[in-house]
């Protein structure tokens, strides 16, 4: 009676598992007198099959270039850009299609410094949300030429992904990195450190070349309300490679883009250099994530007046320079326009001793203006403020010389090493002072309370936050430094209120550097099957 009731619950069992089709090889064992019985099931098909071609689009055609195969999800359909894209097109999202960029592609052509009515038809490059786009290995990399548009929009559950070929194929280890270009977008807003040393700077003869391009790719100009397009909902991964010499690509370089362009919930992971620079121009960028950057996380240069608000820097172990880098130290850090930028509501969290010259996890130098405002720094490791030369320390005003005044510090907490401020031109005593510990809500004797990196916990809720909305629409110098209605009054310090605030989810990656929860695209080193 007994082995005959054995019999008949594995006949029962068989069915349902080839009923369900989810019993792995696994699944089934009875044991009993005569060992363990396995019934094997039907092989699950790959998740991913390869689209049937290519599809048609405009300004250019698109390669077929076979598939490419990897091994946890199945296989694409390859369809390489052109290296021109001359006209308006869209790449709509295909299951079972992946796009390649394979060295340098431009959107549309140089239009120059101006806007000039024999100027050619802009171009403007639609992304559907989903898309993903990968770097052949090595120089590969995307530039909106200067009077021409992207629009990358994705949406909170189908984020568009730009990537590498490693990536794609599941070779990638949560130390991978460098492996294509990135994104570059080239604007027509006033920039300094001219290529030309005959240019004045801030001028339409002001314009510079992408660091390391081989051949030209120019920004600068004099359109600071300058419409690059919009890029929102973004993962950039594993991007940073050499151009040439020591220069390489950041996830996202956004240099002279005007105040009209559009940038909010961008995710860069594992570049090897930054996780975004500005050059020049008028950037607004709300809602930046950068993980794993190997080099600076934000680093703006050349007369640059940017603003961001929501942020979350977070380093690899053992990775990695600055959190903040403004300006150079050259022979051109008297041009004019000076650079002018103001951060909110960013936690900074760095694993590791800085990797190079910056010295301190803040590096403010070469006359730069800046603001520092409802932020957190974690840096244990580190000196927390570097300032350098004393003009980036000068407290006075001067319209003359653009000069706007010493740094900014509001509701700014930080957690430093022994040492907190470095000596730089500027005495460690005189950085102390500008920081302004025990005044307008900073402290640099900071103990952390944050929960999964970044969110507030009950020190940081109990700071009084600037409201930075007073900051909207201000000029100086005849120049606007941020847009209306650019900024938010905030009730809170940091990147994130409390539990309830969830803009980081669904759109992201998870590593073991930071994790944004359930719901999103899964790890970093694998792949969506939107």
């Amino acid at each position: 009676m007994a082995a005959f009731a054995r019999v008949r619950l594995i006949m029962l069992t068989s069915v349902a598992c080839s009923t369900l089709a989810a019993c792995g090889a696994d699944d089934i064992a009875s044991p009993g007198e005569g060992g363990t019985i396995i019934i094997n099931p039907t092989p699950t098909p790959p998740s991913v099959t390869p689209a049937a071609g290519c599809p048609t689009i405009s300004g250019g055609s698109l390669t077929d270039s076979g598939t490419i195969n990897n091994p946890s999800i199945g296989s694409f359909r390859v369809c390489t850009l052109p290296s021109v894209i001359t006209g308006s097109t869209t790449l709509p999202k295909i299951a079972g299609l992946v796009y390649r960029i394979n060295g340098r592609v431009d959107v549309g052509s140089d239009q120059g410094p101006t806007e000039e009515t024999s100027d050619p038809a802009d171009v403007v490059l639609t992304i559907e949300p989903g898309v993903i786009l990968y770097g052949e290995s090595g120089p590969s990399w995307l530039n909106v030429n200067r009077g021409n548009r992207i629009s990358a929009v994705g949406t909170p559950t189908r984020p568009i992904i730009f990537t590498s070929r490693d990536n794609i194929q599941g070779l990638n280890t949560e130390n991978s990195s460098g492996q294509w270009g990135g994104v570059v977008l080239s604007g027509r807003s006033q920039i300094t450190d001219c290529a030309s040393g005959t240019a004045t700077p801030g001028t339409n003869a002001c314009e510079r070349q992408t660091e390391g391009a081989v051949d030209p790719a120019l920004y600068g100009g004099v359109l600071n309300n300058d419409n690059s397009g919009r890029m929102s909902y973004v993962q950039i991964r594993f991007s940073g490679y050499i151009l040439s010499g020591n220069s390489e690509l950041q996830s996202l370089t956004l240099q002279a883009i005007g105040s009209a362009t559009q940038i909010d919930h961008i995710m860069s992971y594992n570049s090897s250099d930054d996780a975004l620079e500005v050059f020049g121009g008028h950037a607004h960028v709300k809602h930046l994530i950068g993980i794993g950057a190997e080099d600076d996380n934000l680093d703006t240069d050349v007369g640059a007046k940017a603003n961001f608000q929501y942020g979350i820097i977070v380093q690899r172990p053992n990775v990695g320079d600055a959190m903040i880098e403004a300006d150079t130290d050259n022979a051109f850090d008297g041009n004019t326009p000076r650079q002018n930028t103001r951060v909110a509501n960013f936690v900074f969290y760095q694993n590791s001793q800085n990797a190079s010259a910056d010295q301190a996890s803040m590096l403010l130098r070469g006359g730069t203006d800046y603001g520092v405002y409802n932020s957190v720094l974690v840096s244990p490791n580190n000196p927390c403020l570097r300032i350098s030369r004393t003009q980036t320390a000068s407290g006075t005003q001067d319209a003359a010389i653009d000069e706007f005044g010493a740094p900014i510090f509001r509701s700014v907490l930080m957690q430093c090493s022994s040492t907190k401020y470095i000596d730089s031109g500027i005495t460690a005593g005189a950085t102390a002072a500008i920081f302004g510990t025990g005044t307008n809500g900073n402290n640099d004797a900071y103990t952390p309370t944050l929960t999964s990196l970044y969110i507030n916990g009950a020190t940081e809720t109990a700071v009084t936050p600037f409201n930075v909305s007073t900051l909207n629409g201000q000029t100086f110098n005849s120049i606007e430094l941020t847009r209306a209605g650019f900024f938010d009054q905030t009730t809170y310090i940091g990147a994130v209120k409390d539990a309830t605030d969830t803009w980081f989810q669904g759109w992201t990656c998870n590593s073991a550097t930071a994790n944004f929860g359930t719901g999103n695209t899964g790890l970093c080193t694998s792949l969506p099957t939107f």
